[in-house]
C-alpha cells in the first residue's frame, strides 16, 4: 500500500533530505520540492550538500522512489506534504522564520482541497495555531516533532523511537494518508495539542542539556580531585532513575544549532510569561566555560605566548559524522588563539579561508601534526581513534596532547612519551 501513497517534502535542507530519503527507504513514492537554484538537479544527480552515514547507500538503493523537483506544482499530486525546511538561527540563537513562511505560502497555494500539511520544521509554541487561521480551511494541519541527530540522522529517521504529532484537536482522528504513513514506521505514536508538540522538542533538549551540564561539571571536579569520571559513569548507568542510555560523557559544552536555540526560546517564553529560567542561564554559562577547556590548557602550557608555537588540530565539526560547524568548540578555539599558527584537518567539515587566514587546512591527519608542538583532538571522529600513533606522533615537535573526549589510546600515548590530558581524568 505504501507504494500507492505519494508523499511530498518541501524544503530540502538537512531535515528534508534525510526524511525524504527515510520515507523512500520505507517504500513510499516521494516528491521532494525545493526551488533554490540548482538544488533539485544536484540532488537528482545524488550530489548531497549534507554529510550523513548511509545517505549515499540509501540513495543508490531507494533513489528511484524519489523525484526531486524545483516545480511546486508537482506537490499537487500528493495528499500528504511535509514542510521540512531547516529553520536557521543567527549568532544570538534566534530563529529566522522568514524563509519558512515563504515556503508555506508557496506550498499551500498548490495543494488540492483536503490535503494534509505537516510542519516538521522547528517552530515556537503557538505557531501552528496561528498558521491554521491563515491557510485554506480545507487543508488539514498538523505538526510533527523531528528529532534529527547530526551524524545518525538517517538511521533515526528510518527507525524512529516514537512519533510526536501535534493536532488542532487531540480528539479528532488522523487523515487516512497520514495515518498510513505513520503506521509504516511501526513505532509508538504520541498525539497532543499543537502547543504541546511545539514545546516537546524544546523539553527534550532541555533535559539533554541538563545531563550534559551535570556530566561536564562533575567531570571537571574529577580532574581536580584525582577521581576518574569513566569509573563513575557505570554506577550511574545501573541506576534505574538515570538509565543505561543517559548522556553521561563529558564534552565541550553545548554545540550544534538546536540546543542553543531552544535554551534562548525558553528564556524568551519565561520572560514573556513572568517565569523564572535562571537554571537555563546557568546551563549557558557552564557551556561557555566548558567550551574553553582546551584554551585554558594551552594558556597553562605557555604555548600561546610563543611566537613560534604550532598547533595541530584534529576536528572542525561540532561532533563526529557531520560536516556542521554550528557552535563548534573547535571554531570557538580558533577564534580565541590569536595569531598562533594552526594546521587543521577534518574528514568532512570546512572553514572559510578569509575568516581564518592563520589556519592551514590539511588533507590528512598526519599532515596536520607535522612539526606541531601540541596535538588537540577537538572532534571525536572514528578516523582519529584508529590513527596509527607510532607513525603520526613522531612527526610532532612537541610532546603535548589535548584529547578532551579521550579519542586516542591514553596509555599508548603516554608510553610513547607524550604528556596526555583528557576531560574527567
Amino acid at each position: 500500500m505504501s507504494e500507492k501513497l505519494r508523499i511530498g517534502f518541501a524544503g530540502l535542507s538537512h531535515l528534508g533530505i534525510i526524511y525524504s530519503a527515510a520515507s523512500a527507504a520505507r517504500g513510499f513514492q516521494i516528491v521532494a520540492f525545493d526551488d533554490r537554484p540548482g538544488l533539485a538537479d544536484a540532488l537528482q544527480a545524488r550530489r548531497f550538500p549534507v554529510s550523513e552515514p548511509g545517505l549515499a547507500e540509501s540513495a543508490k538503493q531507494h533513489g528511484d522512489k524519489i523525484r526531486y523537483t524545483a516545480d511546486g506544482d508537482d506537490l499537487a499530486a500528493c495528499s500528504l506534504v511535509f514542510i521540512t525546511l531547516d529553520v536557521t538561527t543567527d549568532d544570538a540563537n534566534h530563529s529566522d522564520l522568514g524563509p519558512l513562511e515563504t515556503l508555506i505560502e508557496k506550498v499551500t497555494s498548490r495543494l488540492e482541497p483536503n490535503a494534509t500539511l505537516v510542519i516538521m520544521s522547528q517552530i515556537p509554541p503557538g505557531y501552528c495555531r496561528k498558521l491554521s487561521s491563515r491557510i485554506p480551511a480545507s487543508i488539514q494541519l498538523f505538526c510533527q516533532v523531528e528529532t534529527l541527530v547530526f551524524g545518525n540522522a538517517l538511521e533515526r529517521a528510518i527507525r524512529p523511537e516514537r512519533f510526536m504529532v501535534g493536532c488542532a484537536d487531540v480528539g479528532d482522528g488522523l487523515p487516512a494518508a497520514y495515518g498510513q504513513y505513520l503506521a509504516a514506521f511501526d513505532c509508538p505514536l504520541l498525539r497532543m495539542r499543537y502547543e504541546s508538540a511545539e514545546l516537546c522538542k524544546i523539553a527534550i533538549n532541555c533535559f539533554l542539556v541538563s545531563s550534559v551540564t551535570t556530566s561536564n561539571t562533575l567531570a571537571e571536579i574529577c580532574e581536580k580531585t584525582g577521581a576518574d569520571w569513566s569509573e563513575i559513569t557505570p554506577a550511574l548507568r545501573l541506576d534505574r532513575r538515570i538509565g543505561p542510555h543517559a548522556y553521561l560523557s563529558p564534552g565541550l559544552g553545548i554545540a550544534g544549532g538546536n540546543l542553543e536555540r531552544d535554551l534562548v526560546t525558553v528564556q524568551r517564553l519565561a520572560a514573556e510569561n513572568g517565569c523564572d529560567a535562571g537554571v537555563v542561564t546557568a546551563w549557558q554559562r557552564n557551556s561557555l566555560y566548558r567550551r574553553d577547556w582546551a584554551l585554558r590548557k594551552l594558556f597553562e602550557s605557555g604555548l600561546l605566548g610563543r611566537a613560534d608555537a604550532r598547533i595541530g588540530l584534529w576536528g572542525l565539526a561540532y561532533k563526529q559524522d557531520t560536516h556542521s560547524t554550528k557552535n563548534s568548540p573547535s571554531i570557538a578555539l580558533l577564534r580565541n588563539i590569536g595569531d598562533t599558527h594552526v594546521s587543521a584537518y577534518d574528514p568532512a567539515a570546512r572553514i572559510e579561508a578569509a575568516e581564518f587566514p592563520k589556519v592551514q587546512v590539511c588533507a590528512s591527519a598526519r599532515d596536520a601534526v607535522r612539526s606541531a608542538d601540541v596535538l588537540i583532538v577537538m572532534t571525536p571522529w572514528r578516523e582519529f581513534a584508529n590513527a596509527e600513533l607510532e607513525q603520526i606522533l613522531p612527526a610532532m615537535s612537541g610532546r603535548q596532547i589535548l584529547d578532551p573526549y579521550g579519542v586516542l589510546a591514553a596509555e599508548r600515548c603516554r608510553d610513547l612519551g607524550f604528556s596526555y590530558e583528557q576531560m574527567g581524568a
